[in-house]
């Protein structure tokens, strides 16, 4: 027994013994690592990481996704992902930061050229790509020579492209205008085979967020009242880059049998057919490209060849990692509501009901802000923390605070609900805005459990009790949900009414769910101007009455343990590495990803009582 006993013990013993050293090595690992990127941010201050070079072109590196606001990313799970080479799973570059850079490379004397290296931008919506243009017009004030490069040109790349002085394509590129589309998935005999039963309440004739689950295909009326918009919408791109590249509308190619003609005219050559049709200015390899720039501004030891200062570089140049703030001046605050608007708190690129009300109520209660700017980009979301936002909007007015709203690419639906009671609402010509309508929606699955053979029951003291996804939906609790729906919608309706001046008549012509954009809806009367950012914060200023004035942004006050990890992992992160992106050319593995983001704006959905404001139709491809 004594012998059995020891064996146990020594089992035991060598089991701990293992987890322990285990353990021990895990957080050693961390450590190193923590301890290396410190070193390693430390030792570069002294070197020419964070250095404009001298006599250098500025290569405007666009990585990712155009926005108002990043997605909030964990610094150290961002440092050991960069540190690691990993890509990130949906990159993305603030907006003002390209602007920032392009402002400040205008005037400095150390940049002589410009070079727009767009292959991995991933657009953003017209307003965005409009705002960076004009930044690149303005940059072409200097004389300084733009230039655009590139293997291919997507659309939205080539808008910026566009505003190059040189634009060159490789002799075995390409480049295509496609237009914009919405085309999605539509699940209804799926969830039919899966015995999914399928609850929906709306009101909106154009209300088609709900169309993927109850039908098999877009119905005429979404059809037309899409079509539209995305007319619309095309019709702004086109004439924004017909103007940049001198060109006449006329050139761009709507109908497959134009572009065949086109392309086997040029040889069935992409690269000759945008070069015959002015679309680039010479095909060039990589190495004649090179060359042209080593002449312009001269050789340099790096993987290019060229005397160059990277974008990243040059932003963390000019924009200092703690700003200084003067407390001694007013102010226009600006408050970003980017994403989905969701209940309850949540991080930087969505919506927060509580949360985006609490930046609200932290530039009411600073005493040096004068007036908000409160700038939109979301389809919508809970119809619920849609109105804890604008409560918060009416609180800054009756503190004596004028609140514009700036719309950039969506303000539609619930987004158009925080915008409604603005004291002034100026939207971009592209806004997709409008989309004003609720429903609510939910799924039963008894008869794919009964299927299955599991069942639900049970007893309850009222008929109230019971109500489960496992059991059936009682036609009058089905009736009390539809009837709330309606309610929301008439609150819609009447709030809209109230803020714009208009009748509820008026408000229910140019609702029913219907999607507009920026130029159609300053005529329907359901914006003020059309404009940028920048207009809204003139506009607050004026309504403030404000000559000398700062702006900020107003953000959730970081602790002084994050700001410390923030500042360390991103000062590592600017030496360890680099973003490194792989674009996948699997069709197949990238309809499933967009299937799956599809799934997932629905499943994140968090209504208290499941009635949403939400313009699902509102992404534009």
């Amino acid at each position: 027994m004594a012998a059995k006993g020891s064996w146990t013990k020594s089992l035991f013993i060598g089991l701990w013994t293992v987890l322990n050293f285990t353990r021990k090595l895990f957080f050693n690992i961390i450590f190193l690592v923590i301890f290396v990127g410190l070193i390693i941010a430390i030792t570069s201050q002294d070197g020419d990481q964070l250095t404009v070079k001298s006599n250098s072109a500025l290569f405007l590196t666009l990585n990712g996704q155009l926005v108002i606001e990043k997605e909030s990313v964990d610094p150290f799970e961002q440092f050991i992902q960069e540190s690691l080479g990993d890509q990130p799973e949906n990159p993305e570059v603030l907006v003002r930061d390209v602007v920032k850079v392009l402002e400040n490379a205008q005037k400095d004397r150390r940049i002589k050229a410009l070079v727009l290296d767009l292959q991995g931008l991933r657009g953003g919506g017209l307003d965005k790509l409009r705002t960076v243009a004009n930044a690149i017009d303005e940059f072409k004030t200097s004389e300084k020579p733009v230039y655009a490069i590139g293997d291919y040109f997507s659309q939205d790349q080539y808008y910026l492209a566009a505003h190059a002085d040189h634009i060159y394509l490789n002799p075995m590129g390409g480049l295509m205008f496609e237009g914009y589309g919405r085309y999605g998935m539509y699940f209804k005999d799926m969830l039919e085979k899966l015995k999914v039963t399928t609850h929906i309440f709306r009101v909106g004739t154009y209300k088609s967020a709900v169309e993927p689950i109850i039908r098999n295909d877009m119905s005429e009326d979404a059809k037309r009242a899409e079509k539209q918009w995305l007319d619309g919408y095309w019709a702004q791109y086109k004439a924004d880059v017909a103007k940049a590249r001198g060109i006449d509308e006329a050139n761009f190619d709507e109908t497959l049998q134009g572009l065949l003609d086109k392309f086997e005219a040029a040889g069935g050559d992409f690269a000759q057919y945008a070069l015959e049709y002015n679309w680039v200015d010479a095909l060039k390899t990589r190495e004649e490209v090179r060359q042209e720039l080593v002449e312009l501004v001269g050789k340099d030891e790096n993987q290019l060849g060229i005397n160059y200062t990277a974008f990243n570089t040059y932003l963390k140049v000019v924009n200092p990692p703690m700003p200084v703030v003067n407390n001694d001046i007013d102010k226009v605050a600006i408050v970003v509501a980017k994403g989905t608007i969701l209940d309850g708190n949540q991080k930087a690129g969505t919506v927060g009901g509580d949360s985006t009300a609490k930046l609200l109520r932290k530039a009411r209660f600073d005493d040096n802000v004068k007036a908000v700017v409160l700038q939109i980009d979301s389809p919508g979301g809970s119809a619920f923390a849609s109105e804890i936002i604008r409560q918060e909007v009416l609180e800054l007015q009756r503190a004596g605070k004028p609140v514009i709203a700036s719309m950039s690419t969506y303000a539609a639906s619930g987004g158009y609900w925080i915008a409604a009671s603005a004291d002034r609402i100026i939207a971009s010509p592209s806004t997709i805005t409008g989309s004003i309508g609720v429903f609510g929606m939910f799924m039963t699955y008894e008869n794919s459990l009964d299927y299955l053979g599991i069942h639900s029951d049970g007893v309850g003291s009222t008929e109230l009790t019971g109500f489960s996804a496992a059991r059936p939906l009682a036609p009058e609790f089905g009736q009390i949900l539809q009837r709330n729906v309606e309610n929301t919608y008439g609150n819609f309706l009447s709030l809209v009414s109230n803020a714009r001046n208009m009748s509820v008549e008026e408000v229910d012509k140019v609702a029913q769910g219907r999607v507009w954009i920026g130029s159609d809806a300053i005529d329907l009367g359901l914006v003020d101007q059309l404009g940028t950012l920048d207009d809204a914060v003139t506009a607050a200023a004026e309504m403030a009455e404000l000559e000398n004035f700062d702006t900020f942004y107003v953000q959730r006050t970081l602790s002084a343990q994050e700001i410390f990890w923030k500042e360390f992992f991103g000062q590592a992160m600017a030496v360890v590495g680099k973003w490194q992106f792989a674009n996948t050319d699997t069709a197949l593995v990238n309809e499933l990803k967009r299937v799956l983001n599809e799934v997932s704006t629905v499943t994140k959905l968090n209504d208290p009582k499941g009635t949403y404001v939400l313009c699902l139709p509102c992404d534009v491809k």
